[in-house]
């Protein structure tokens, strides 16, 4: 009897521990559910405010769901943002750690930026503040933060370029920086003004090609 007890305890410890990882996979992929609906209405609704309204009623689910989920749509704006984050410096740290060259790394790092914005059209929308018109100012400062992140991972490199390789730039390291993720940003803002007609990625490699020559020694 004591056996049969320990055997029905177990069963009910194992369906319930079922239940609960059940549960928590519907709760992560609703979360990614929604988090894929609004960048997907940011692609389609270029210049159009997204409300949770709209938003939810593209999910199918209850506004009251959407906060289940997300206590505010900040926190959404800030989903897509540590997803933007996650991707893109997790692939810096493959192109830096590769033993390519400090130039061939600048210049992938940039070229990962603007093919990411692409393949992307919503989550740029975030990147050049456009898709937060009327939002928190705190998600502005996100971008900010993370622009200035890609600012300082490319000065880097052009440290390690004179130090290991010898390569100088005409203007100093703080500076060249500056302007060749102004360039990115350019490209990026273009994309999104055209209504993502005009990609970021055209012509690009004969114009890293020109500016090259002309920064580096």
């Amino acid at each position: 009897m004591e056996k049969v007890e320990q055997a029905n305890l177990q069963d009910i410890t194992r369906n319930e521990t079922a239940r609960k990882e059940s549960a928590a996979r519907e709760k992560v992929s609703r979360k990614d559910q929604i988090l894929q609906t609004l960048a997907h209405m940011l692609e389609t609704s270029p210049g159009e405010r997204i409300t949770t309204a709209r938003l939810a009623q593209e999910v199918g689910v209850s506004e009251a769901a959407l906060y289940r989920h997300f206590p505010s749509k900040a926190k959404m704006f800030e989903g897509l943002i540590q997803f933007i984050e996650e991707t893109l410096f997790s692939r810096i740290t493959r192109i830096v750690s590769d033993e390519a060259g400090s130039l061939v790394a600048c210049q992938r790092i940039l070229t990962l930026l603007l093919l990411f914005c692409e393949k992307n059209p919503g989550l740029t929308r975030i990147l050049t503040g456009d898709a937060l018109n009327g939002e928190t100012d705190r998600l502005r400062t996100r971008v900010i933060q993370l622009f200035d992140r890609l600012e300082t991972q490319i000065r880097q490199v052009l440290r390690d370029a004179e130090i290991k390789e010898g390569l100088r730039t005409s203007l100093t390291q703080t500076a060249t920086a500056n302007m060749l993720l102004a360039l990115a940003e350019g490209r990026i803002s273009q994309f999104v003004r055209s209504r993502f007609r005009q990609k970021p990625s055209e012509n690009w490699d004969d114009q890293w090609a020109a500016v090259s020559k002309i920064i580096f020694r």
